[in-house]
Order: C-alpha cells, then structure tokens, then sequence
C-alpha cells in the first residue's frame, strides 16, 4: 500500500488522524504528515476510509 499526501490541498481538517493515529500525524500548522512506521500500521482497515473522509481528497491511497 502506497499513500500518497498532496500538502497543498490539505486543509488540516484532521479526519486522517482520527480514522487512523497510528499513520497520520498533522504538522505544527495542522497539515497531515505520516508517522514513522506507518507502513506497518497501515494494514488497519480504516485507512482504506481516510481518502473519501478527507474534506479535500488530500490523502490518496494506492493498493500495490
């Protein structure tokens, strides 16, 4: 699995965070960031939910 941030689009609405903690972060200026280790936990099935829950289609996800 693959994600992909467009930091540009992101608004920091933070829904990222809250469907899965353990992959994303947001920055000091509320932009979404991945956390170290997150390939390990983005096996969780709601990072699959992240994209269309993002506000902004911010976060996209490739199933390789």
């Amino acid at each position: 699995m693959r994600i992909t941030i467009d930091r540009d689009r992101c608004i920091g609405a933070g829904q990222c965070v809250l469907l899965a903690p353990r992959v994303f972060t947001q920055d000091d200026d509320g932009l979404v960031e991945l956390l170290p280790g997150h390939q390990e936990a983005a096996g969780d099935a709601r990072v699959r939910d992240v994209p269309t829950a993002c506000p902004v289609q911010a976060v996209e996800i490739d199933e390789d």
